[in-house]
């Protein structure tokens, strides 16, 4: 245990030095400087302060407002010493956070015995802090472990979903990737950014209503089964809605609203510009530049600058045109994203906590688990 002694008195700082060193086996470092006392209360974490009221250059009510805006000794015992005993002093050193006086005029048993209760407070303040700090941890770790869970769940029902009709999850990925990545773009900060990566790969839960002949057919739909087709943000509003958690809940945001158009010709609701939550209007883009860039069962895969253009023509009327603008500035990193092969994805990530790792590919894996 670590005691700081602040004193001008030299006889005052050896008497109390070894009372302490000798009888309560703590460590002291005394000062007859206050000034250089701060210095050493900010460059060491002292379990104990005891100071002076009357000393020079700083009086011991001064000094423990000071200390106590250091942040380790909000809460470490401080006692003044001083023989002033008039209420007036006594209440300025509580108000500035004395914890005890210690009078200099006693002696004896008396001193000891006080000495020594300022040293068991300052034992069991220590202690409670230590606790506190071991409880801290272990919260810190639970919420970070359940975060992971969460993320893990929600990323393996996006690829329950995409099972249907993608042999390796790497569409979910993707659009989680140009998702952050326009967010981050647009300067979002960047708890908004990571749950949108984590919250985007459910945009298309609701197709889990949606039947094969529907979801697979190798052509144009007709009316009756685009009209199918247009029911999945609703249903993947039902799916996800009404959680407690803000992940899942943005999750249900993106589900029913990223097929929503700036200009208001999108569904279900017609939404029209910032009526249309900000996380759907960024998953729109990532989602639909995927799509136009992927081989589908009714489609070829378009060229990346083909897509691109796509993606600026539609501006103000799709899209959101900040979305547009923070996607074009950072087109590099798109580029990086689509042409990273999922064999290496896999392995940069197979050391991460990142749900990708635990869930990389479906169908292969199976397939070669039975082969």
């Amino acid at each position: 245990m670590d005691v700081l002694l602040v004193d001008d008195s030299k006889a005052m700082l050896l008497r109390l030095q070894r009372l302490l060193e000798t009888e309560h086996g703590v460590i002291v470092v005394a000062c007859g400087n206050p000034l250089a006392a701060l210095v050493e209360a900010q460059t060491c974490a002292f379990d104990l302060v005891l100071v002076d009221q009357h000393m020079p250059e700083m009086d011991g009510i001064a000094f423990i407002r000071a200390i106590r805006a250091i942040p380790h000794y909000a809460q470490v015992p401080i006692a003044m010493i001083t023989c002033d005993v008039c209420d007036a002093v006594r209440l300025s050193a509580l108000e500035a956070g004395a914890t005890d006086f210690l009078d200099k005029r006693i002696t004896g048993v008396e001193l000891s015995v006080r000495l020594r209760n300022l040293v068991r407070l300052a034992n069991a303040v220590r202690r409670l802090d230590e606790q506190a700090t071991t409880l801290a941890g272990e919260i810190e770790r639970a919420t970070r472990q359940l975060r992971e869970r969460e993320a893990e769940i929600i990323f393996r029902l996006a690829l329950a979903v995409e099972y249907r009709d993608n042999d390796t999850g790497d569409h979910t990925w993707r659009v989680a990737c140009y998702s952050q990545i326009i967010a981050e773009a647009m300067g979002l900060p960047d708890e908004f950014c990571r749950r949108l990566y984590l919250a985007a790969p459910l945009h298309d839960v609701g197709k889990v209503a949606v039947p094969d002949g529907i979801l697979l057919k190798k052509g144009r739909l007709d009316e009756a089964e685009f009209a199918v087709i247009r029911m999945h943000p609703a249903v993947g509003k039902r799916i996800l809605g009404g959680s407690g958690s803000e992940l899942i809940s943005l999750a249900a945001e993106i589900a029913e609203a990223h097929h929503e158009k700036w200009d208001g010709s999108g569904y279900p609701y017609g939404l029209v510009g910032e009526a249309i939550p900000l996380s759907a209007r960024i998953v729109a883009i990532a989602d639909v530049f995927d799509a136009l860039t992927t081989v589908r069962p009714y489609k070829a895969a378009m060229a990346f600058d083909e897509a691109f253009g796509c993606i600026r023509a539609d501006s103000g009327r799709h899209f959101d045109p900040t979305c547009v603008a923070a996607f074009a500035s950072a087109w590099d990193a798109v580029l990086a994203v689509r042409k990273t092969a999922a064999g290496s994805r896999i392995e940069a990530m197979a050391q991460t906590t990142e749900p990708w790792a635990r869930v990389p590919e479906l169908r292969r894996e199976v397939a070669e688990s039975i082969g």
